[in-house]
């Protein structure tokens, strides 16, 4: 397989993220569907922080099995590192938003509009629930990355059917988690711009094609261990962010329904790629 197969690859697998991204764009949508589109999204990122601590953590399980003690603690201090780096380094982030905010003297509470009038960053000019759109895109483009540097292994050590079916499983996901991305901003009173949901799109989905590229050049199990870890850190961020969401909106039993559905997306894509042999 060429190298330019192989980006060919990478960048399907990522360009899947895009065909859920226009229902961001849905408007009139009651509180209590609201409140479940939110908690759906946590759902499916709760299935995907289950599978990204499951591949992440592999390397430091088979260190202990292996009774490899230098390398179980290696591994050990990468992933710990990289896992508080996505969680707390978004907490971090979140608080220097604020005091952003808080210096033009203006806050942008759950729903409200793009603050347009704000000066200085672009970042804090984002609604709440743009912020959390873009987190959940960083949280998905970090897992993406981490793929992307297998299906680049893969092919470079010419385990052509193993990248093909590294391809298929992400491309299936993205597309489930495209709607994660933009479930928050279904209670927008603006529409999002394509721009926005475009932009989307690159930071959720292109590191999928990065990692391709990377992957073929570079082949290290303990980087890719440490991006997977990192994207767990920040997708449990997020999913307590958007759990908060919910639970503000009310309606809790839509909100654990919609919990349900997520988690059931989640799991029903990972099905069906088993049904098929992949």
């Amino acid at each position: 397989m060429s190298e330019g197969d192989v980006i060919v690859l990478g960048f399907i697998a990522g360009f899947t993220i895009f065909l859920g991204l226009p229902i961001g764009r849905m408007r009139g949508l009651s509180v209590p569907v609201r409140a479940m589109l939110n908690a759906a999204a946590a759902g499916v990122l709760v299935f995907l922080l289950v599978e990204t601590v499951s591949h992440g953590f592999e390397p430091v399980e088979v260190a202990v099995e292996e009774s490899e003690w230098g390398e179980f603690a290696g591994r050990g201090l990468v992933f710990l590192a990289a896992l508080a780096v996505g969680l707390l380094g978004l907490v971090y982030y979140e608080r220097w938003i604020d005091r952003r905010r808080d210096r033009t003297g203006l806050s942008v509470g759950p729903g409200a509009a793009a603050v347009t009038e704000v000066s200085g960053s672009r970042l804090a000019r984002l609604s709440e629930a743009q912020h959390i759109a873009l987190l959940i895109a960083l949280g998905i483009g970090l897992h993406n990355f981490a793929e992307g540097l297998a299906i680049g292994q893969s092919a470079a050590s010419d385990r052509i059917s193993l990248a093909v079916l590294l391809v298929v499983g992400p491309a299936v996901h993205n597309a489930t988690e495209g709607f994660g991305i933009v479930a928050p901003l279904t209670g927008e009173q603006n529409v999002p711009s394509w721009r926005f949901l475009g932009a989307m799109g690159l930071i959720a989905g292109g590191p999928t094609f990065l990692g391709t590229i990377v992957g073929q050049s570079f082949v290290d199990e303990t980087v890719e261990m440490g991006f997977l870890a990192l994207a767990a850190g920040s997708i449990l961020y997020v999913i307590i962010q958007l759990l908060q969401v919910a639970f503000k909106l009310g309606h809790r039993e839509m909100l654990m329904w919609g919990l349900f559905a997520g988690l059931v997306f989640g799991f029903g894509t990972e099905l069906v790629l088993v049904a098929g042999g992949l």
